[in-house]
């Protein structure tokens, strides 16, 4: 019954990251009247991503170090607390601030709630109970937007952060009470000092330059530049502080076995196609297809629910597979699934998008279950911590790359094409939409496009988004090929 209420308490928390992540579109828009702040409108979720990121390697390897216990009630603490700080937000700059505490709690969520889940499964269950984790995010994927705009429609914009209080409450006290330690840690503790400000330096310069780049600074100019060199520095220093450390924040040597380095960058491509997707497929439906944002929700729901629900049946046959062959059948379904998108066209059907990103979804179910497993398999119990944040990081990471490229594909390729045409938008138009491409869903931006102007846009939108497609389906053939160089032996 304790590890009932255990693993209930630890998916709670998880859940709260999760849905924080997907709470904020609906309510920015009110943000941004009531708080003005326009200009640091992409830092609320910019700022909050960037911590996460940073923050889940770095308590990944505190978990091999120290009490478990204790870093996951400092992380749900410090997301509860930055919660109520966000929700009493008097400015959008406070907001921001508020939202890197956010980020590193949730990082440390990440990080953790997945050891705890491979800690505490009963033996034999590790893939059943780690499969939970990806329900969580299904439900939260399902629950997020919708619950975003209740809370705005009907109470205000600040509960979707302090309805994170009660819930926190109920998970602290559920690991206080029956999480303990699984494994015996080390009594003399030498912290990476060197290794984790390298770390923290190159993964914040890299990530900036991504999120930033081609919306806020030209790639193209002084502020990259400096980015990619800083980028570069750190992680000169990174590979030199792990290669002399005595107990390395992430040891290099980890990348010559290959379950843990083929199953590490499966999981990045398998992300990097899957958040692409679900960045600007939207776009394409309703942009370029005309569809509404009721149908585009229920399309893109089938994202979510085929992860949600491969991801549980995996875990419960597990036992009559293998590791690679769930990851091999998993990369399959992922190509075939994004190769589909590449037929979409203007006579293309609801149910036929459906059911293609269906397909898309249950293999990135079962990528990610299948490699994370193998992932943690490849180490030994004793960095049980470094193996599990080391496959979040890669698909945070993953995710947040293939966003960011596809978003300056698609930008790119719009422009271009709406430059190159006698009809064009008015130059308004043009700098919202380089802005923010999410103009083209807001009623207000659509009411101002000249009617000669809409057949034109959504042919640019179609193109530009095919653009995208076209980069997913490629590296879902990478994630096959990288699952194919899996070791067959589920150890190694």
């Amino acid at each position: 019954m304790n590890q009932t209420w255990l693993i209930s308490a630890v998916l709670l928390a998880l859940f709260l990251g999760a849905l924080d992540a997907l709470v904020m579109s609906a309510a920015m828009p009110t943000i941004i009247a009531e708080l003005s702040g326009l200009h640091l409108y992409a830092w609320v979720y910019t700022a909050y991503f960037l911590a996460r990121a940073v923050a889940l390697p770095i308590f990944g390897k505190l978990s091999d170090l120290f009490a478990v216990r204790q870093l996951l009630l400092v992380s749900i603490s410090i997301f509860i607390l930055a919660s109520l700080a966000a929700g009493a937000a008097p400015s959008m700059g406070y907001l921001v601030g508020a939202r890197v505490f956010q980020g590193i709690g949730s990082g440390g969520i990440f990080a953790l709630v997945y050891v705890v889940l491979s800690e505490a499964a009963p033996e034999g269950q590790r893939a059943k109970t780690l499969s939970l984790a990806s329900f969580i995010w299904g439900v939260a994927s399902v629950i997020g937007p919708t619950m975003g705009g209740v809370m705005v429609s009907f109470f205000s914009w600040r509960w979707i952060f302090f309805i994170n209080l009660p819930l926190g409450l109920l998970s602290l006290a559920g690991i206080a009470l029956y999480l303990t330690e699984f494994r015996e840690k080390k009594k003399d503790v030498s912290l990476d000092w060197s290794g984790l400000v390298s770390l923290t330096g190159f993964l914040m310069s890299v990530l900036t330059l991504v999120m930033i780049g081609g919306r806020d600074i030209a790639w193209i100019s002084l502020p990259s530049a400096l980015l990619a060199v800083t980028s570069i520095g750190f992680g000169i220093w990174f590979v030199k502080a792990e290669l002399g450390a005595d107990d390395p924040i992430l040891d290099l040597r980890f990348f010559k076995r290959r379950g843990f380095a083929m199953g590490n960058l499966a999981g990045f491509c398998a992300s990097f196609s899957m958040f692409s997707l679900f960045g600007y497929a939207p776009l394409f439906l309703q942009g370029a297809l005309g569809h509404t944002p009721l149908q585009v929700g229920m399309a893109m729901l089938s994202l979510s629910l085929g992860w949600s629900v491969s991801s549980l049946i995996l875990g419960r046959v597990m036992h009559l597979t293998t590791q690679k062959t769930a990851a091999l059948a998993g990369g399959i379904l992922l190509a075939a699934g994004t190769g589909l998108t590449l037929g979409f066209s203007t006579a293309t059907s609801m149910v036929h998008s459906f059911l293609v990103f269906q397909v898309v979804g249950f293999g990135m179910g079962f990528v990610v279950l299948a490699t994370l497993l193998k992932v943690q398999n490849s180490l030994g119990s004793s960095d049980l911590g470094v193996a599990t944040s080391s496959h979040q990081f890669a698909r945070t990471l993953g995710g947040t790359l293939g966003v960011g490229v596809s978003g300056g594909m698609v930008t790119h390729q719009l422009l271009n094409r709406l430059e190159t045409v006698e009809v064009s938008l008015p130059e308004k138009l043009m700098v919202q939409l380089k802005e923010n491409m999410e103009n083209l869903f807001r009623p207000e931006f659509q009411a101002q496009i000249p009617d000669a102007a809409k057949a034109v846009l959504k042919t640019a939108v179609a193109q530009g988004v095919w653009s995208t497609f076209l980069l997913v389906f490629l590296v879902s053939l990478v994630c096959l090929c990288l699952v194919l160089c899996l070791p067959a032996q589920d150890g190694g």
